[in-house]
């Protein structure tokens, strides 16, 4: 953790909290469930904070305050999916001075529903009985046009004194189209933060949350074939997660410009380039 606090120049802005389960990591022999790590993503910076092994039957609520534990997130903001949507864990993020964006989805059933009555009774009416603040994204990528709609409700003094929820100043609707040729998809999501910012600084943040998916999951999956991996005995995955995580923190902050794969090539060619990635 110190080490990785030390290749972080500058603290991290934002600090994406995700789970991911090593698929091939299962054994037959005792019907023994793959394993699921939880790990924290500096988004701007795409260094890898720290990770925990969820315990056997236990889930992501549990490893989420752990993980939080281990690590310095003064003045960061915590993004978190749906699952870290918790009393506990917001609660816990403020104690550690930072601040927080988690998804609210139906595991918070009474919020999620009062939260989503109240952005739609308002965008009925243009949003005229309360103060909110509305940033606008439109992105095309690969014949894909993605157009994203953020309203920010800064007016939630009512939510509060109903829910009491730890911290909140504000609720986020995040409405997408999708567009795919002839074929239109259409999505909100809500969340809830700890933040007294408007959607145009909101929205980035949102966005960063998906660097652990894209930059991180995808990345360890393409790159070090995690999912095709075998090892599988006793704490062995959770430790050679670990420690696939510390190499790809040592290739991202090698100063050459080749790719991730070409980096790690090289470094098994090349003892030099290694040395340097190490020393480094």
């Amino acid at each position: 953790m110190a080490w990785v606090a030390a290749l972080t120049a500058t603290p991290a802005d934002v600090i994406a909290i995700d789970g991911k389960t090593l698929r091939r990591s299962y054994q037959k022999k005792g019907a023994k469930a793959p394993i699921h790590m939880v790990s924290a993503f500096a988004a701007r910076q795409h260094l890898v904070l720290g990770q925990v092994k969820v315990a056997d039957k236990s889930n992501e609520i549990i490893a989420i305050p752990a993980l939080l534990a281990m690590m310095a997130i003064e003045g960061a903001i915590v993004t978190i999916d749906a699952m870290g949507c918790q009393r506990e864990i917001a609660q816990q993020i403020l104690d550690q001075k930072a601040d927080y964006v988690l998804a609210l989805k139906g595991n918070q059933g009474t919020l999620r529903e009062d939260v989503e009555l109240f952005a739609a009774e308002q965008k009925a009416n243009g949003f005229k009985d309360t103060k909110v603040s509305r940033h606008q994204t439109v992105d095309g990528d690969h014949g894909r046009i993605e157009t994203r709609t953020y309203t920010a409700i800064h007016d939630v003094a009512w939510l509060q004194e109903r829910h009491d929820w730890p911290g909140l100043r504000g609720v986020v609707m995040v409405e997408s189209t999708r567009e795919f040729g002839d074929k239109i998809e259409q999505e909100t999501r809500f969340y809830i933060t700890s933040l007294v910012w408007l959607a145009i600084q909101l929205g980035p943040a949102i966005r960063s949350h998906w660097a652990v998916e894209n930059s991180l999951h995808w990345v360890m999956d393409m790159i070090f074939r995690d999912d095709e991996c075998r090892i599988r005995t006793d704490h062995a995955p959770a430790n050679f997660t670990t420690l696939r995580h510390m190499a790809l923190n040592l290739i991202r902050k090698a100063p050459s410009k080749d790719s991730l794969r070409l980096k790690r090539k090289v470094a098994a060619w090349d003892d030099d380039f290694l040395a340097s990635l190490i020393a480094a």
